[in-house]
Parts: C-alpha cells; structure tokens; sequence
C-alpha cells in the first residue's frame, strides 16, 4: 500500500492511497476460507458449501471491512511516522461510487495541518495583577453578615427600616407570581423605601421593578429571572406583603465563634477577625488568579497572529459531530469554537518548550494524594495512613473522566504560575468591592 501526500499550502494537504490486490488478497482469502468451514447456507452442508457462492455472497462486505481497517492503520501509521501535527481527522474526498469488483482502489483525504508561530508570554502590554485588601471593613461588615445569618428573627406587623419582607411578586403581562424575601436595606431611592415603611402584613404595594433595588442581582434573584433580563426590565409589579420580621444578630459570645469554627477553635473578637481575614485572603486569592488566568489568555489569543485551515475546519465540524450540520450551522460552530482552539494551540505551543508544564503520572498522583489528605482533613480524618490514602488515589486513577479533570486543575494550577513567573504584570491593590466593579463592570 502506498500513501502521498500532496500539500496545497502550509495549512492543508492531501493524503493518496493506493490499494492494490496484493495489500488484501491474502487477507480476504483466509476470511472467506474460514466463512466457507462455518456458514449455514440450504441446501449445503456446514463446510461443503462451494468456493464460488461463498465469494459470490461475502466477498464485497468483507473487501470493504478489510480495506476499510487497512486505510484507518495506514493513516494512523503514517501520521505519526511523519510527525504530522493535525487540526481534527482526516476527511474523505468525495467520489463517484466504488467499484468494488475493481482489484485496485485509491482514496484521498484532506487533512488541516496545525500551524507554526511563536508565543511571546511577557508581552509589550503590561497585564494586571489584582490583590484584594482584607480591610477592617471588609471583615465588619463579613461579620455584620453572619451575625445577621445566625440571628433571631421577630416576627412584626408593621415595616421598619431595616426590616426583612416577604411577600409575593405579581404582574399577569409578565407572567411574575414569585415569593421572595429581602432587607428594605436593599431598596434604593427615599421614595420606594417610602412605600414599605409603615406598610403592613397584608398590604398590597405597587412598584416599579426599575430602581427598585440598588443592586440589578437582587431584582434577579427576588423575581426568579436571568440578571440581563433583570437588568432592563421596567414594568409595574405589585408586592404583597405576607410576613415581617425583625432580624436580631447573634451576639459575639464564645457560643457564637463555637458554632463557626468549633470548639475553642477561636476565642474573642480579634481571633474571630483573625481567622476571617485568613479566610478571605484565601477566597480572594483564587478570585484574582481566576481573573488573571483569564486576562492572559485573552491577551495572548489577541496578540499571538496565526492562520488556521478554517475551510477545512467547519467541514470537518458538519461532518463529525452526532448529526451532520449545514454550511451554515458549521460556520457558527467554527465561530464559537475558534477562541478555544486558539488558546489550545498556544498553550500547547507553551508546554511543549517548558518541560515543567508537562504533565507526568507521577504528577496526578502526587497532586491527588494533597487532595485527598485535604479533604479528609476537613472532615476531621487527619490520621490517616499512607496505605489509607493511597486505595482512595488509587481508586481516583482508575477513572477516566476523574483523571481528566483533575488534569485541566493541575494544568491550570502550573500554566497560572508559569504566567505569574514570565508574564509581563502590574500588581494592583484593591478592595474587594473596588475589585469586583473594576474587574467585571458590574
């Protein structure tokens, strides 16, 4: 069997086999000898069946099996043999109908080759790099939060400032029939909290969904709607109120730290303030290198230039998924896809010329032990042996979609320090509230 290939330019190639009689012959032979010993044909008996009839019903099907596994080795072969670097598989040419009687045959596929292009990590844009401050404010009003979370509600007939609401959200056009609870803290504007101070158990309200809230995510999440629709929604809603209570917080005793974090696990104010900051600074943390994370793949798919075979691409996406998809569905496809793609390439472009980034065995299971000694810890299983925590990786490497994930964590965790190591970065120190509008525009 011979294979070509035939470039057309530095992102596209054919591959040519040709099969001759030779390649299958053999092949084709022992099979049809060995369906000739067992088939159940009437008229025959089992193993005097003639040669003729057994090639006359079998051959085409088992020819056409046979070749079909010789293309598939051969391309296989002959893709790594040639170290050939490919976007998707190789796709059929489209011809006229084969001539299975035929002795030789020839197929072509096209194949999308990946392209060649450098990755400059440190950039000429400087990226930055967010710490969130644990300011005493920040940790007040934490605390403020909780002891409001594990307060005592008073139940009430009139709203006061400060008060919690439940009631009922309506409008017929909208089709809005929701309960919802929330602090007349969050209502914006004089005017509105107006409206609910002095109201009743009873009472029925009528608002205005735009300005109702100070913030869009709380007209969300109290009328069970998606925040973008939240966002420019501006209809007349009524709002009965059928329950009023008064939160009272919980008071900083040792009761109260006992229940947070356990038993004399923390025991006054400054160790609750403390342990609150170390919290914080964690959670905080993996907000920021989320975000960094993110904003260097941006930058680098903004800034590292290369083609792609993108033709050959949105026909092999109509052709390769469960259903085959239009031109046009696979040209949006393509579209969705292609940022990903980029950044698949760039990242192994990255690995392969940084022998650290690349993933070992030994690696996962490294990585899986840490995790599993963490999350028994959690669970107050901080003695566990070394034999205990290997069945539990053991059992975590036997998992196919486990190991996946795992992988992209682990993946993730090394291409976020190399970034932090070799990119170009500029640290800013924030609040997290001046974080989370500068960061995200909310």
């Amino acid at each position: 069997m011979n294979i070509k290939r035939t470039d057309i330019d530095a992102l596209n190639a054919t591959l040519t086999l040709e099969i001759t009689k030779e390649d299958y012959q053999e092949k084709v032979d022992k099979i049809l000898a060995d369906y000739r010993k067992t088939a159940n044909i009437p008229g025959f008996r089992k193993g005097h069946i003639p040669a003729s009839l057994i090639r006359k019903k079998y051959r085409t099907p088992v020819l056409v099996e046979e070749i079909n596994k010789m293309i598939q080795e051969k391309l296989n072969s002959y893709i790594t043999e040639e170290d050939l670097n490919l976007l998707g598989n190789p796709l059929p040419k489209a011809q006229e109908e084969i001539d299975w009687g035929k002795d030789d045959f020839i197929f072509e596929f096209e194949i999308g080759l990946a392209p060649d292009f450098e990755v400059d990590v440190k950039g000429k844009k400087a990226i930055t790099q967010y710490e969130i401050k644990t300011d005493d404010k920040t940790i007040n009003d934490q605390i403020d939060r909780i002891r409001e979370n594990y307060g005592k509600l008073i139940a009430k007939k009139e709203v006061a400032e400060g008060d919690e609401v439940t009631g009922v959200f309506r409008n017929d056009e909208e089709e809005i029939n929701v309960d919802a609870t929330f602090s007349t803290s969050k209502i914006k504007g004089k005017s509105n909290l107006k409206k609910f101070v002095g109201a009743k158990v009873g009472d029925t309200l009528e608002l205005k969904t735009k300005g109702l809230f100070n913030e869009d995510h709380d007209l969300a999440s109290s009328l069970k709607i998606e925040h973008d629709k939240a966002k420019d929604l501006n209809v007349s809603v009524q709002f009965e109120i059928t329950e009023v209570n008064e939160r009272e917080k919980a008071e900083l005793n040792q009761e109260f730290y006992d229940k947070l974090f356990g038993p004399g696990a923390v025991n006054s104010e400054e160790e609750l303030k403390e342990k609150l900051r170390e919290d914080a600074g964690k959670q905080f943390a993996q907000q920021t290198d989320q975000k960094l994370l993110t904003d260097v793949t941006e930058s680098l798919i903004e800034n590292t230039k290369f083609d792609l075979p993108a033709d050959f691409l949105k026909k092999w996406i109509a052709n390769n998924g469960e259903n085959e998809l239009t031109e046009e569905e696979a040209a949006a496809e393509y579209e969705r896809s292609e940022k990903g793609l980029r950044y698949q390439l760039i990242e192994s472009n990255i690995v392969k010329n940084n022998e650290d980034l690349q993933l070992k065995f030994e690696d996962l299971q490294d990585y899986s032990r840490t995790m599993i000694k963490a999350q028994m810890a959690q669970y107050g299983h901080t003695d566990a042996t070394d034999e205990e925590v290997d069945q539990v990786v053991a059992r975590i490497m036997s998992n196919q979609e486990e190991v996946k994930r795992m992988s992209e964590q682990l993946q993730n965790e090394k291409m976020l320090k190399f970034f932090k190591e070799n990119a170009k970065l500029k640290k800013k120190e924030l609040t997290y509230e001046e974080f989370i509008k500068e960061a995200y525009d909310a």
